[in-house]
């Protein structure tokens, strides 16, 4: 059965080049959603920005909301980098979606929607920053 924060689930995320959807991805270089996505470019991963403003970031074209990302552009990942009051929306938005993981930064807590996504057949990752768990992962 599978379970929130599986080990095996987390070094598979990072080492498997992939499609991450980074919800909450602005240009505000103060923001940690700016320097995880790009150390997620620097170990393969293609990026796409999801935010209300639509910004591109680090070369990556944006988009207002998960919805408006072209049906051609696979999203393999969604990133949660929101309150964790909006999280549950995002990881309802990510099963529509069709993404194959969810992953909620640290302090991005929601028990329920993880069930769900869990639920949905979805991996899950909550708590967690792939810029920490990657040099882990890759050694």
């Amino acid at each position: 059965m599978a379970t929130i924060n599986d080990s095996a689930v987390i070094e598979q995320l990072i080492r498997t080049p992939a499609t991450w959807a980074v919800v909450g991805l602005s240009t505000n270089p103060e923001r940690a959603a700016f320097r995880v996505s790009s150390y997620l470019q620097s170990i393969g991963t293609t990026i796409v920005p999801v935010h209300p403003k639509a910004e591109t970031v680090h070369g990556a074209t944006g988009y207002a909301t998960l919805a408006e990302i072209p049906g051609d552009v696979a999203v393999d990942v969604v990133d949660v980098f929101v309150n964790a009051e909006l999280a549950g929306a995002v990881v309802d938005e990510a099963i529509a979606r069709g993404a194959r993981a969810v992953w909620m930064q640290l302090g991005v807590i929601d028990h329920e929607a993880a069930q769900r996504a869990l639920d949905a057949g979805l991996d899950v990752v909550m708590d967690r920053c792939p810029a920490i768990e990657g040099p882990r992962s890759l050694g």
